[in-house]
């Protein structure tokens, strides 16, 4: 099996590290990270300039490893164009969640979902924070627990992945949270009393049982398998059964 691993924290993030050396037990690894993080991106491509790429400053244990200029959408577009007959491509390990809302802007889902879009299938990986540093090799054990529960499953093409800090080593199927956020812009200071902003995505309403978040609260990891198509189809439906077709006029004769 051959696998791409890329992200959107960067080329130095320990995650990609983490991830890497997983996937390297599953098969062959090409490593393909931005160059600097890039969280949040969600699915932006780079149009407006070239895309350049340069062998990895850091070392993964051998492994063929690249740091891109440009987006992690970018990443997975350049290293399928170079490398090619990618099986796989793996998206993380990112710190922090990515849960509910955070599908929309993600920038470590987006890649997942851009190899979907190239015919490849997209894993995204994420691990929730806390007061206390991640400690990625304790986490290594739950990944490959986890990779070895869907990395056969070629009929879902996109999965998004979330670690809880400390998982208990349950590992359940979720959907994905719909709830509302609060989307409040606060405004500050910097220190030279220059005004600057802050977009907040705070949950307002509690998590429903068996979402992504929920599972998440609950210590357990969580796969939410998902789609390419955001058409709402049941109010398609309806909105296609509503529609009244006239029959045609047929011409009057004109004695």
């Amino acid at each position: 099996m051959r696998i791409l691993v890329t992200n959107d924290d960067g080329i130095y993030s320990p995650g990609l590290a983490c991830l890497a050396k997983v996937a390297s037990t599953f098969g062959e690894v090409v490593v393909m990270a931005p160059d600097i993080e890039q969280s949040s991106m969600g699915h932006a491509i780079t149009s407006g300039r070239p895309i350049t790429y340069k062998t990895s400053p850091i070392v993964f244990d051998g492994l063929e490893a690249y740091r891109v200029k440009g987006t992690p959408a970018d990443c997975v577009a350049m290293g399928i164009h170079l490398f090619e007959n990618f099986d796989l491509v793996l998206s993380g390990i990112n710190m922090g969640a990515n849960l509910g809302n955070s599908a929309w802007h993600s920038g470590t889902l987006s890649a997942a979902r851009q190899a979907v879009l190239f015919n490849v299938r997209g894993i995204a990986l994420s691990v929730s924070l806390g007061e206390e540093e991640t400690d990625f090799n304790a986490l290594k054990t739950f990944v490959k627990k986890t990779l070895t529960e869907v990395i056969d499953l070629e009929q879902q093409k996109l999965l998004n992945i979330n670690f809880p800090q400390y998982p208990n080593g349950n590992i359940l199927w979720t959907k994905q949270s719909i709830r509302q956020y609060d989307g409040k812009v606060i405004a500050s200071k910097d220190p030279m009393g220059r005004d600057h902003y802050w977009f907040t995505v705070v949950p307002i309403e509690s998590e429903e049982k068996g979402s992504d978040r929920w599972t998440i609260k609950q210590g357990d990891i969580s796969i939410t398998p998902m789609l390419l198509d955001l058409t709402d189809n049941k109010y398609l439906e309806e909105k296609t059964k509503k529609i009244y077709i006239r029959p045609p006029i047929k011409n009057k004769v004109v004695p």
